[in-house]
């Protein structure tokens, strides 16, 4: 990014309340072009209220948003003619058939007719729906109508598209098309601002991430910044007895530095292996943190709670150290697993 590009998306204290709820509360963010964004946070955090406020939609009550150099409240109708937005639900008609959707948006767009169905056909060609494209859109599955929603975005080649929950409720093959489809996108030059529930989709997509928590951001970074920021490792625990698992978790917390996540499996642990203070066991300064690095102070930390669970007799099934997952990170920040975001409105 030069001097003479601005960022895709620039806001300083955003804030939008609704009665006596702070739904957005003052977010600062700075999105380079031509990339994948990710917003993460948990129910109510004020995801989507920040996407409407960026996409003109709801008007900011404090602090200032740029797109492309172009202020959001200032500006509203230059900026609508760089984005597009595509919604947590298909927004399609139902009763029309794909092709006619699209040609319809189309020429609501200002395109000629022939161009509206010159476009709908690349489009559909494009998104894996050509065979489709006669049928009403009631009879599409979900992926197809939510492959349908994002072309609809893409009619006029947006210089940014936010993606508000695109995958919500589709099966793993769906899923997957849309990633592709949203790595294409990207790979064309448009920049991306990504809300998503699933955390492997923000790890698979995403080049940097927010996390937001109460209207406000706690944590921004690449993936790697945030998974190194809540730990050195985290250590993953299958066992024998699912009845001796608060047992394990008494053991493995004074060890690791940190306590035991209770998976939803009964059997299953993880933790994160949180640094300690200088000279404690594995730690720089003392003997045995000499190689002073985060993956063998993570190893010694892991093989320690390996030998105080076998020392209590506790079989262990399985036993992974790796990074924190996403998941992981969002419980450290946020005390609450990301789930979708109802509107904030």
């Amino acid at each position: 990014m030069t001097s003479s590009s601005p960022p895709a998306i620039e806001a300083r204290g955003l804030v939008k309340t609704f009665g006596s709820n702070r739904a957005v509360d003052g977010v600062d963010l700075t999105v380079a072009p031509g990339t994948v964004y990710g917003l993460l946070g948990p129910n109510g955090a004020g995801k989507t209220t920040t996407v409407k406020l960026l996409a003109t939609l709801l008007r900011p009550d404090g602090g200032e948003a740029l797109v492309f150099g172009h202020d959001v409240a200032a500006e509203p109708d230059t900026v609508r003619g760089l984005i597009s937005l595509t919604g947590q639900y298909a927004s399609v008609d139902e009763d029309l058939t794909g092709t006619e959707n699209l040609v319809l948006l189309s020429r609501l767009l200002g395109h000629s007719k022939a161009r509206a169905r010159s476009r709908a056909a690349d489009l559909l060609d494009a998104f894996g729906l050509a065979e489709a494209a006669g049928r009403q859109a009631k009879g599409y599955s979900g992926g197809m109508r939510r492959r349908l929603d994002i072309a609809a975005s893409l009619l006029s080649t947006p210089r940014l598209l936010f993606l508000d929950e695109p995958t919500t409720g589709l099966d793993p093959r769906s899923r997957n098309q849309v990633w592709d489809i949203v790595r294409a996108v990207v790979a064309q030059g448009t920049t991306v601002l990504l809300t998503t529930q699933y955390l492997d989709e923000a790890d698979q997509l995403a080049s940097r991430i927010a996390v937001i928590d109460r209207g406000r951001v706690v944590a921004e970074g690449t993936k790697g910044d945030l998974k190194a920021s809540v730990g050195l490792g985290s250590v993953h625990v299958r066992l024998r007895d699912a009845a001796r698992r608060e047992e394990a978790a008494a053991l493995l917390a004074p060890v690791l530095g940190s306590d035991p996540h209770r998976e939803n499996d009964p059997v299953a642990l993880s933790v994160r292996i949180e640094p300690g203070e200088p000279g404690e066991p594995g730690e720089p300064g003392s003997a045995d943190g000499a190689t002073g690095t985060a993956t063998a102070v993570a190893a010694d930390r892991s093989a320690a709670a390996l030998r105080a669970l076998a020392d209590a007799g506790i079989v262990v099934d399985t036993f992974s150290l790796g990074q924190p997952s996403l998941d992981e990170v969002f419980l450290a920040l946020t005390d609450r697993p990301a789930t979708t975001e109802e509107s904030a409105a």
